[in-house]
């Protein structure tokens, strides 16, 4: 390579930090100017047609997956020296069905016109969704589950309809109906459409790491998780490869499980893309060439995907301007015998598309009406899952989700309500009877409401649709609120 190229490859590598911190792994690739090194070996990283790509220059939406996958791409269990490395079990689990093909991460991300702007929500493993696009019998389940449910079934037919195809064959068209589904069923669920994704599976992103040489992280509390592998100190600290990924994996010992996961993923891609910035990785032409190569053996992304292009916008978007979210849950329950999070898809859907397309809102007035309570409920009445279907009526009649969870017997309904929350305590109580209670327990801003035996879901009618809706997307609540690197590495718990 000349001085000139060289020189040219640096300056082009600086201004892609963008995509560094979206994708644990291949749009960091694209941050770090290996879009410019020679276009065939970026295009051999979009190999999958599983779907019909939008532009990549522009305004886009792009959906990242993270799979729990013991594997290599083409279904080989890794070897034990690599799941040891990975704390993923052994051979014989994974045999059995240790972590699947499930999309363990799930983030979509808006690049708004000119790249210099992006917001991303994390949408929790957990949430029980109907899918869309799934091959075979089952429409319905956790929204991690659409990927691996159309992979095992379209690889079980074709296996038993082409007896002589080859596992590698399998192995790809099985990958590309999982994802034509896991994009699907995210499309369903937001209510927008998604012009590309990114796939990375669980050693790819180990790999990853490896070539950054590790990652920093902050943590608000200690943690010790042997299901992860994560044993960490509070505080700022430097995490190797197999850490980092015990980072992001950790959901048990968590105060909100896999919800406070989503926040660690946030925060590694913060982290990674400061790291690219600030250590000088973007210049080291040995390292980039080492990231290219991560993706062309662990990076799956749709083949309409111009990284080339989607590059040339990338370079003035800084950390600053990208904000991540987790998309809020209504509660929790026990659906088919699994954990799941009870979700209002179309609360969902108005949030999305407020952050995505909406302009920016204009200044409120003085006299403009105060926002909705957000509403805290608790079952006293005994009635299994109470608290969670009033909690899923109010938020469809416009009030914002607090906790759910259940409190002493009683028989009767109370009310009570924190500071700034009285227009909204007044219209629930109404609903069930009773009468507002001002308390200095409750927090401002919410209303909390505790059933008793008589307690049943309200009805309420809808109220009018106001011409330009303004949705807030919510900071309170099991999801948390904004993670973003405005301060520098943000702490997370």
């Amino acid at each position: 390579m000349t001085a000139r190229r060289e020189g040219a490859l640096r300056r082009l590598a600086k201004g892609t930090g963008f995509a560094a911190s979206c994708g644990l792994a291949a749009l960091v690739l694209v941050a770090s100017g290996f879009a410019y090194m020679t276009v065939r070996n970026v295009e051999s990283i979009g190999s999958s047609h599983a779907i019909v790509s939008g532009p990549s220059i522009g305004a886009q939406n792009i959906l990242l997956m993270g799979l729990e996958s013991r594997t290599y791409w083409n279904g080989t269990i890794l070897p034990p020296k690599i799941l040891d490395k990975l704390h993923a079990g052994s051979e014989q689990a994974v045999a059995d069905g240790t972590g699947g093909n499930d999309t363990n991460t799930l983030i979509l991300i808006h690049v708004f016109a000119g790249g210099q702007k992006a917001v991303g929500f994390s949408i929790p493993r957990d949430d029980w969704v109907q899918f869309a696009d799934t091959a075979g019998p089952q429409q319905v389940g956790k929204i991690d589950q659409a990927y691996g449910v159309s992979m095992f079934f379209t690889e079980q037919q074709l296996a038993q309809k082409y007896p002589n195809m080859s596992q590698d064959r399998l192995a790809f068209l099985g990958n590309e109906a999982g994802q034509a589904a896991a994009v699907a069923t995210v499309e369903q669920l937001t209510g927008v459409h998604i012009d590309h994704f990114a796939a990375i599976n669980m050693y790819g992103f180990y790999e990853l790491a490896n070539v950054l040489g590790g990652v920093e992280v902050c943590l608000k509390h200690p943690v010790d998780d042997p299901n992860s592998g994560a044993d960490f100190p509070a505080g700022y600290q430097h995490l190797n490869p197999s850490q980092a990924l015990a980072f992001v994996r950790q959901r048990d010992g968590l105060p909100n499980g896999d919800l406070d996961r989503t926040h660690r993923q946030q925060a590694f891609l913060d982290s990674v893309m400061e790291q690219l910035r600030s250590d000088g990785v973007l210049d080291d032409l040995t390292k980039v060439s080492a990231l290219l190569n991560v993706a062309k053996q662990y990076v799956v992304t749709d083949a309409g995907w111009n990284l080339l292009d989607f590059a040339s916008q990338m370079r003035s978007l800084t950390s600053k301007n990208l904000v991540f979210y987790t998309l809020p849950i209504v509660g929790y329950e026990t659906i088919d015998n699994q954990d799941a999070n009870v979700v209002n898809p179309s609360y969902i859907k108005s949030i999305v598309k407020a952050a995505f397309y909406s302009s920016p809102a204009p200044k409120t007035a003085h006299h403009a009406k105060a926002p909705k309570a957000i509403v805290d409920v608790f079952n006293g009445g005994g009635t299994e899952g109470l608290a969670h279907h009033v909690s899923a009526a109010l938020v469809k009649a416009g009030y914002r989700a607090g906790q759910i969870g259940n409190t002493s017997y009683r028989t009767s309904t109370a009310v009570l309500f924190g500071r700034g929350a009285s227009a909204s305590a007044q219209a629930i109580a109404k609903l069930f009877g009773v009468g507002p209670v001002a308390s200095a327990s409750v927090s401002a801003g919410h209303v909390q409401i505790l059933l008793g035996t008589s307690a049943t879901v309200p009805v309420i009618s809808h109220p009018k649709p106001s011409p330009s809706p303004t949705v807030s997307i919510p900071t309170s609540g099991p999801q948390g609120g904004a993670v973003n690197a405005e301060n520098g590495i943000p702490c997370v718990d």
